[in-house]
């Protein structure tokens, strides 16, 4: 189990009586042990790991990996097409820039006289400094030139063009990009923030604010430091979305989607960027602003959103090398409802030298005082620093400790699930501590149990590691560890995977889900397809807790959830190609092996099936006239003992037609919708694009449908349309287009257009969008589609609520 139902932390040592009590609780918690259990395939990376915290997992469940050449992306599909039972991984990259990047402190012709100077000065202390300072010298002359990425920042979900995340990349020369990933191949640079914030220093003659005195000569070495580590990025973090008021021509207001991007500087600066949704490039920056934290050596950041009677307060907690960390309230110009501090808030401020390595800051509801708070979880050393924050009538109450004991060496990355406030620390040593907050009356303790990986992986050096959004999975970096005593000889980088939750964890979680869409739960389905593949069977607790949500519940989450089971249950039984199709084939090989009597197909031979299993377009087509025997001659190994083949087709022609069924719901409960906009957004329902009259007729069509909803509005949109038809004509030969088919649209020349699942419209045009699983295709929206139609078309997958490009 993943221990989240653990009874009681044990930290004090237990004293008589309570020692009989912590025993039990001891024996009912050690039920809940966390099994960490491998999980395939292991990522092999082409480069070393680089940075701090190398690994980062995005909400929409990207693993960045920041290496010493580019920045490594996987994410993580839930394929329900192929029948592999390893996780189905698609890898892309972001490469490092080609050219050092040099910050902008003066005019060119100046900086190349400065740095001259400084390096042949007499004076040692200005030479050296100069000479082994990596900001001022990126590409190294003497030194080996800085490659790879220092840190990399995922931001929420919905902020680019698809609703999905962007990556802010910091490389180890001090630029600072952001990026998105649009076609789903390649990485698209959208804006040089190191650059654009050079600028603004430049033309404001490097002084944060008019009042300021004039900054001094560029020749002074003082002066030529102040201006690099004025700009120097140390980390960067992203805060949730917010909305923004935007004042229209016709002094109408509307609310904007926008995020704010914090970038901490070596000298103690943060700058707040403010982009509008969804941010496209240059043009999406709103404002910058610059705070003076006031705190030297910062290392770190993170930002604190608290929720407290509908109103939303935010700031930044910033972390030293020194020890110090503090939040710094943040002002916010034109969002809605948010407030910030009056002063800044210090968490800890002892200069003990123990430097703060990662901050994580977790929103929880407090079952005691009844009232949401923040737990403030830091790195700092071998230790984990704690801070519980809640707003009370008293005003802002903070309690904090440390948590001791955990490791034997500097925790080298933290990480959290946001869902339950658990947080897993690791050292290099391979061993990952799991931390559960657990509150008391006036605080928290926390129940600590230590993961082993040499007992997953065998021994290995970790790197990193990352949860997944939903909590399911642990991503590790990994390096061979000693053997027999001796370090290895050759280092190889790897990303792996270890669950964290069990099978009945996730489906529970899956089925109580407030989030109700599959992709933002890919991590828990994956889980749950790894178990259906392995057993050929939906466990019987599932199917009936998932029909009883059917039956009580009206969302179409638990049908698009059960849809997701039987075409995982369908992959499970069909038998893995033998052959893999890109291989030649050996023929003669093949009859020398197959002449010995029984020498069948051996375990290995269906293994390697599997592992490197060709997809197989078998679903996502279920309509389109796939020949079921063929499928069911490849399963017939698995029903020799059941009685030949009979049983086989059987039972897949069964699940096909239960899978049938269930498109077909999800099919018409969002003809409904769109039915609905329609006679929402037209006065006479004329041709808006969308098939209106065949959508009403199709839904008709079946007597065993009846449906009171649809036969209403079918009724008043008919009476709208009065006798009008308004048909759909074939681009090629103008004759008309049937609704007969919710997939496809065929004339009476025989030309066949595939439909938009989105508005049931034919796409005419050789451009169109498909959904990230391939289950259906979708239209661009065009100039003249009205707002509702564009935002219909904004729409996820019907079927499996992927995102659409």
């Amino acid at each position: 189990g993943g221990g989240n139902m653990a009874a009681a932390g044990r930290e004090e040592p237990p004293l008589g009586l309570e020692a009989v009590a912590e025993e039990a609780a001891a024996a009912a918690s050690a039920g809940f042990r966390l099994t960490a259990v491998r999980r395939e395939p292991a990522v092999r990376l082409q480069h070393g790991a680089s940075g701090l915290e190398p690994l980062a997992w995005s909400e929409d469940h990207r693993v960045s990996v920041s290496t010493a050449r580019s920045i490594a992306v996987l994410e993580q599909l839930s394929d329900v097409h192929s029948g592999g039972q390893d996780m189905v991984i698609h890898r892309t990259a972001v490469p490092a820039p080609g050219a050092a990047c040099m910050l902008k402190v003066g005019p060119k012709k100046e900086v190349t006289e400065c740095k001259e100077k400084f390096a042949s000065s007499v004076d040692p202390t200005v030479s050296q400094t100069f000479m082994l300072d990596r900001v001022f010298n990126p590409e190294g002359k003497s030194l080996t030139p800085m490659r790879g990425f220092k840190y990399s920042s995922w931001s929420p979900l919905g902020c680019d063009a698809n609703g999905r995340c962007l990556l802010a990349a910091l490389t180890m020369d001090n630029r600072l990009t952001i990026h998105a990933n649009l076609n789903r191949l390649q990485w698209v640079q959208l804006v040089d923030l190191t650059e654009l914030y050079g600028e603004r220093l430049f033309e404001a003659g490097y002084k944060l604010c008019k009042a300021d005195a004039p900054c001094g000569e560029l020749g002074d070495f003082p002066e030529f430091q102040r201006r690099h580590s004025m700009q120097t990025p140390v980390r960067m973090e992203w805060s949730g979305i917010c909305t923004t008021q935007q004042v229209k021509h016709n002094n109408e207001c509307r609310d904007v989607g926008s995020v704010l991007l914090a970038v901490l500087f070596e000298n103690g600066n943060i700058a707040v960027w403010q982009f509008q949704l969804p941010f496209l490039g240059k043009e999406s920056i709103t404002s910058c602003n610059t705070i003076e934290s006031g705190i030297s050596s910062p290392s770190v950041l993170s930002w604190w959103e608290y929720e407290h009677n509908n109103r939303k307060m935010s700031g930044l907690i910033v972390g030293s090398a020194y020890g110090p960390v503090k939040i710094i309230p943040v002002n916010l110009k034109a969002v809605k409802g948010y407030f910030t501090l009056r002063q800044p808030v210090v968490l800890w401020q002892e200069m003990d030298q123990l430097p703060v390595h990662s901050i994580k800051c977790i929103p929880l509801y407090h079952p005691y005082q009844k009232c949401s708070c923040s737990l403030v979880v830091a790195a700092r050393g071998p230790y984990v620093f704690w801070c519980l924050l809640l707003i009370s009538k008293a005003g802002l109450n903070v309690h904090n400790s440390h948590v001791t004991g955990l490791h034997s060496l500097p925790i080298v990355s933290m990480t959290a699930d946001k869902q339950n406030g658990t947080v897993y620390t690791c050292s290099s040593d391979g061993k990952v501590r799991q931390l559960i907050p657990i509150f008391t009356d006036v605080a928290l303790k926390f129940e600590h149990q230590l993961i082993k990986l040499s007992e997953v992986f065998g021994s290995v050096r970790t790197h990193g590691i990352a949860v997944s959004p939903c909590g399911a999975y642990l991503a590790v970096i990994t390096t061979e560890g000693m053997a027999n005593g001796l370090h290895p000889v050759n280092k190889n980088y790897q990303v792996q995977f270890v669950t964290l939750k069990t099978f009945e964890e996730a489906a529970a979680q899956l089925l109580e889900s407030s989030v109700q869409n599959l992709f933002r739960q890919v991590d828990l389905t994956d889980l749950v397809r790894w178990k259906i593949l392995k057993d050929k069977h939906i466990p019987q607790f599932l199917q009936e807790a998932l029909d009883k949500k059917i039956e009580s519940c009206g969302s179409t989450y638990f049908w698009r959830f059960k849809l997701f089971l039987l075409r995982i249950l369908y992959q499970s039984m069909q038998k893995a190609p033998s052959e893999v199709t890109w291989r030649p084939s050996h023929e003669d090989s093949k009859i020398l092996i197959s002449d010995s009597p029984g020498m069948g197909s051996t375990e290995d031979d269906q293994e390697e099936g599997t592992s490197k299993q060709a997809r197989k377009q078998s679903l996502g087509d279920t309509g389109k006239g796939v020949d079921v025997d063929d499928n069911a001659e490849d399963s017939l190994h698995q029903s020799s003992d059941t009685g030949g083949r009979e049983p086989m087709v059987e039972k897949l022609l069964e699940i096909q037609t239960q899978i049938e069924a269930v498109e077909m719901h999800l099919t018409r409960e969002h003809m409904k919708r769109v039915l609905g906009e329609v006679y929402l957004h037209t006065w006479i329902t004329e041709n808006t694009s969308i098939p209106t009259r065949g959508v009403c007729d199709f839904l008709m069509s079946d007597d065993g449908y009846d449906d009171r909803t649809a036969r209403v509005l079918i009724g008043h949109i008919l009476k709208k349309m009065n006798k009008q038809t308004f048909p759909e004509h074939c681009s090629l030969c103008k004759e008309i287009l049937p609704f007969t088919d919710r997939k496809q649209a065929v004339c009476s020349n025989g030309h066949i257009w595939l439909r938009c699942f989105l508005t049931y419209q034919s796409c005419q045009s050789l451009v169109y969008r498909r959904c990230l699983l391939h289950d259906s295709i979708a239209r661009h929206p065009t100039p003249e589609d009205p707002e509702w139609i564009k935002r219909l078309l904004q729409g996820p997958c019907t079927f499996c609520d992927s995102p659409v490009f």
